[in-house]
């Protein structure tokens, strides 16, 4: 069974992404729709302008977020608060679970170091925008939520 996705980290995936029931090209020109659903969504959905309702929005981010959060369980070897996971999940459901497993803050974190974990948030600020990586004020303001998130969750 998964480990639920709490409440807090939900409604900052939804703030972070918004959602538009008209497919569309997220700032990295990937084809997306609902609350940042990408899997299954192509160019040609956006062209025809596919829509979906809001109950399938919310359904899609539902799957989404269990999916991610399997993924992020596998991952973190050490004991995390809801809070703490929910943040890596929201983390993970942006940046993918290769960047994440791949990641400065997931070393830090499995080594015990959740202050350091914690830090390591504002790194993934950076977007690929018409071939140019660079900062995305979005991504400033969503990393600064995930990690008050994360540190609600420690006692630290």
């Amino acid at each position: 069974m998964s480990r639920q996705i709490c409440e807090a980290a939900i409604d900052l995936v939804k703030n972070a992404e918004g959602c538009r029931l008209t497919a569309y090209y997220c700032p990295a020109h990937i084809p997306t729709i609902g609350y940042g659903h990408t899997k299954g969504v192509t160019a040609a959905d956006v062209a025809n302008g596919r829509t979906i309702t809001q109950d399938e929005a919310d359904q899609m981010l539902a799957s989404d977020l269990a999916s991610f959060g399997d993924q992020v369980a596998k991952l973190v070897k050490v004991t995390v608060s809801d809070d703490q996971f929910g943040a890596l999940v929201s983390l993970a459901f942006n940046i993918g679970t290769g960047n994440l497993a791949a990641s400065t803050l997931l070393k830090d974190l499995n080594g015990g170091d959740y202050l350091a974990a914690a830090d390591q948030f504002t790194v993934w600020c950076k977007g690929t925008v018409n071939g140019v990586k660079q900062t995305l004020p979005g991504l400033v303001t969503r990393r600064a939520a995930e990690r008050a998130l994360f540190l609600s969750g420690t006692d630290q």
